[in-house]
């Protein structure tokens, strides 16, 4: 056998195993045909493939390997049992840019499944191979390293510590810096997850100075950074009165309330939860947003969203209005309460009910003037009736019904108050009723309506235990009247009438 007929075997070989990682990889993208890969027993197959010699059937086998892992934890399990991992990383450190960016994408779709998964990344040593990728010229190769980063430091603070600990942050934050968009989104996203566990990881991540350079990008055109930075801030501010401090003072007012009206919903909805988290702080920062116009800006966006995008809205709303009576009544001059009773009536989820409903309480708690803004917009029968609905969520009865008792404690708004004396359970009641029982005495007209009508009536319709609350409240409501109104409109009263008619013998 010649020379050239020898070199010919292995070239057909070396066709074959080229065309096998390349029609495997190509299958994997479809996940009609990865249980049939898994049967077929293609994890055992593709490990020799990574230390292949020639460098492009390493790096496809690499990429049908990440295709594998990505689509369950079952097969990212199976890449861990295999023994893949250690390879990988020893790959990371030793080969061109094509097989470290395929290394990366295989760490990257284990670790995303489960914190245990990560855990096993972590373990084969994988976060000093990663963080070296880091430093990379290749735009290309940060990207893949900061994502495989991002993911593994998502799951828990320990696994983000462990990220924080191998010298990842300060190179995230170069990489935000760097003009590949791609890369300032991936890394971006990675100092978001590294942040939002603890306020130790945020102030890590602030120390490395990210949240100027974050905040220059807050009015970037693309709207998949934008999605990143605002939920980077978010998380950062988030954790303490500090950290929210130092993010307001990168100058984000008014800069980013522009973004609560962007055409991408994600923008939006990631734009109010960093106000929020702001907001939710300290007085101070809340009227420094109310300041800015946060508080027009918010009522607008919460007008104009649906959903889980109107969320945050609902709740800095309920935030900036718990302070204090001023930023309340911001709210109430800005028609937060339309605004938040809209999303009472229209949301279907009972989540989202909930928190307009608390919002709605805490505008209503603070004084007479407050409660009565709320009441005129005829919100109290509407919470009234989510908290008495047979299929609603705890979270929203008890929200529902804390609002209601906040509100009423404060409401001397009779005309309000009344349908609620028709509706009201007894535990809701006694709220109602001692509302009329404090404002009557003091006030001649609002007694006369109050007869004219049928306040009075109902009030002597309702059963009270002797000596209870209640009963002091409509002692007190009754002894406004003279007795013989009372007793008119008593129950039975007019049986009584009508047997004194028939008793009567007419002197003839």
């Amino acid at each position: 056998m010649s020379q050239r007929q020898v070199l010919q075997v292995f070239e057909q070989y070396q066709k074959a195993r080229t065309q096998f990682v390349q029609t495997v990889a190509e299958l994997a993208t479809r996940p009609q045909n990865i249980e049939t890969l898994q049967n077929a027993g293609v994890m055992s197959l593709l490990r020799p493939l990574l230390l292949d010699i020639v460098p492009t059937i390493q790096q496809t086998a690499a990429l049908a390997l990440g295709r594998l892992a990505n689509y369950n934890d079952e097969l990212a399990e199976a890449v861990v049992k295999g023994d893949i991992l250690p390879q990988l990383v020893y790959s990371l450190a030793e080969q061109n840019r094509f097989y470290k960016k395929a290394a990366a994408f295989v760490l990257r779709a284990v670790a995303k499944h489960s914190p245990e998964l990560a855990q096993a990344v972590v373990d084969c040593g994988a976060l000093d191979a990663l963080v070296i990728c880091l430093e990379e010229f290749d735009p290309g190769v940060k990207e893949s390293a900061a994502w495989a980063l991002g993911y593994i430091a998502r799951h828990s603070a320990e696994l983000a510590q462990s990220v924080v600990d191998a010298g990842a942050v300060p190179l995230l934050v170069l990489c935000v810096q760097e003009p590949d968009l791609s890369l300032k989104r991936i890394a971006a996203s990675a100092l978001s997850d590294i942040s939002k566990h603890s306020p130790e990881l945020a102030q890590t991540v602030v120390d490395a100075g990210a949240i100027a350079h974050l905040a220059q990008m807050v009015l970037n055109p693309d709207a998949k950074l934008k999605r990143q930075v605002f939920s980077a801030l978010a998380q950062m501010a988030k954790h303490s009165v500090d950290l929210a401090e130092m993010v307001v003072e990168a100058e984000i007012f008014p800069a980013v309330l522009t973004c609560l009206k962007d055409p991408d919903e994600y923008v939006r909805k990631n734009c109010a939860t960093l106000i929020r988290e702001v907001a939710k702080h300290t007085p101070e920062l809340s009227q420094l947003i109310v300041n800015a116009g946060g508080v027009a800006a918010m009522v607008d966006f919460v007008g104009d969203s649906r959903g889980n995008v109107r969320l945050p809205g609902v709740m800095m709303l309920g935030y900036v209005a718990a302070h204090s009576e001023n930023l309340a009544m911001a709210i109430i001059v800005s028609r937060g309460v339309l605004g938040l009773d809209a999303v009472l009536q229209t949301e279907p989820e009972d989540h989202i009910q909930a928190a307009a409903a608390w919002s709605l309480g805490q505008i209503g708690r603070h004084s007479p003037e407050h409660a009565k803004s709320v009441a005129q917009a005829n919100v109290l029968p509407k919470l009234l009736r989510a908290y008495l609905r047979p299929d609603v969520s705890e979270d929203l009865q008890i929200k529902s019904k804390k609002a209601l008792k906040h509100i009423l404690q404060k409401c001397v708004h009779l005309e309000a108050l009344e349908p609620l004396l028709q509706e009201a359970p007894p535990n809701i009641l006694k709220h109602v009723v001692a509302q009329f029982s404090k404002v009557l005495p003091h006030n001649p007209k609002s007694r006369r309506l109050f007869v004219t009508s049928g306040g009075l009536k109902k009030i002597q319709e309702i059963r009270a235990e002797p000596g209870s609350a209640l009963a002091e409240y409509i002692n007190t409501i009754n002894n406004c009247y003279p007795e013989e109104i009372v007793k008119y409109y008593s129950p039975g009263y007019s049986d009584a009438l009508l047997e004194r008619i028939e008793n009567y013998l007419p002197q003839v």
